[in-house]
């Protein structure tokens, strides 16, 4: 309880506040930019929990993973103009919740473990590593989450008989491009925000560092004063 009550200071507030509204902006605006004529898309949702996971650590990730994976729920619930969503919302709704839910937020999760783990030997290794492992097991999970539901996977992708099709399908049709895509994102964009973060917090420290020095001379002169007028 007390290390929550550490967590919750005022830098980790304002970055996760800050983050949540990039994880919902993003996921609503930014999760599907369409890339050419193969159906490739770009997403820059992931971006904002490698980053918690980073600067906030597990709990940061796993936090906004979990909101990342509620407005992908809703997404899901109400956008039924696109026929992926509502065949597996409409056939396997708990599974797909299930699924929208725990692959960012585990995402999240082991990605802040992962940083919080390496960074003690390299962390420019570190902010590498987490960027790579939230795309990576966002796709695992959402590939599991669509064997869990293979029957409706079969359906939608036109009958497909064995497991084989059904996997070959998930992997062609349904990530291919778009988790090269995710994983080159948050390989190049996450360590060079991380970067500038890094920057800017280097400087507000060094700023507050002299405004504090300069309070402390400030209050000790004018503990000095009274004693040097009571001399005279």
């Amino acid at each position: 309880m007390v290390r929550f009550k550490n967590w919750l200071s005022a830098r980790n507030i304002a970055y996760l506040a800050v983050l949540l509204a990039l994880v919902i902006v993003l996921q609503v605006w930014a999760s599907a930019i369409p890339v050419g004529q193969n159906g490739a898309t770009l997403n820059f949702s992931l971006i904002p929990i490698v980053l918690g996971a980073i600067l906030l650590g597990p709990v940061g990730g796993a936090f906004l993973g979990f909101a990342c994976g509620v407005v992908v729920l809703i997404q899901v619930i109400i956008m039924t103009g696109n026929p992926f969503y509502l065949a597996i919302w409409t056939n396997s709704p708990v599974v797909t919740t299930f699924t929208c839910i725990l692959k960012t937020t585990v995402a999240g999760l082991v990605a802040g473990i992962c940083y919080r783990l390496i960074s003690k030997k390299n962390k420019l290794v570190a902010v590498f590593v987490s960027s790579a492992v939230v795309p990576v097991i966002n796709t695992g999970l959402f590939i599991l989450g669509c064997l869990c539901m293979s029957g409706t996977i079969a359906d939608f992708g036109g009958e497909l008989g064995s497991a084989g099709e059904i996997f070959v399908y998930i992997l062609v049709a349904l990530v291919s491009f778009n988790f090269f895509i995710e994983l080159g994102i948050n390989l190049v964009l996450s360590p060079a925000i991380h970067r500038v973060v890094v920057i800017v917090e280097k400087k507000l420290s060094t700023k507050k560092k002299v405004t504090d020095g300069t309070d402390n001379e400030d209050t000790q002169e004018a503990q000095t004063l009274p004693k040097t007028e009571k001399l005279s």
